[in-house]
């Protein structure tokens, strides 16, 4: 009884730290090193709807995808809100082939492409308008 009393805490725990990681992740920008930070191919950039000389806030979904829902709804906001930013969002299933060119593994990812149709950020699940700000931000900042 005491073995499975010590196994079932050691689940519980083990559950709980990858819930407050995930969490903790889920959402979050990540810019600089943490990107392979690459220029969009042409073929694949004009397919997407990407348009050079814009920052795009890229959004790969699913037709059933709930957090997918609320990704649209923060970068459709900024995507209005801010000049020189669009909100492009895709279908995954509709682009398999740009889905396992870029990495896709969930939805919703956005991936946050600069002027230059470099990806310079990425998310997977819902950011928040703040972190959207931030990765702007910090495009602007480094082309001033």
């Amino acid at each position: 009884m005491y073995e499975g009393a010590v196994a079932l805490s050691v689940v519980l725990l083990t559950a709980t730290v990858f819930g407050l990681w995930h969490r903790a992740r889920s959402g979050r920008i990540r810019a600089g090193a943490a990107v392979d930070e690459h220029r969009l191919d042409p073929s694949l950039r004009d397919a997407l709807g990407v348009t050079p000389g814009e920052i795009t806030l890229l959004q790969f979904s699913t037709a059933f995808c709930q957090p997918c829902r609320a990704t649209r709804a923060v970068l459709a906001g900024v995507g209005r809100d801010t000049e020189g930013v669009r909100h492009v969002e895709v279908d995954a299933e509709s682009h398999l082939d740009a889905v396992r060119a870029l990495n896709v593994w969930s939805t919703p990812t956005t991936l946050v492409i600069d002027r230059e149709s470099r990806i310079v950020g990425r998310a997977g699940g819902v950011p928040t308008r703040p972190q959207v700000l931030a990765a702007i931000a910090a495009i602007e900042e480094e082309n001033s």
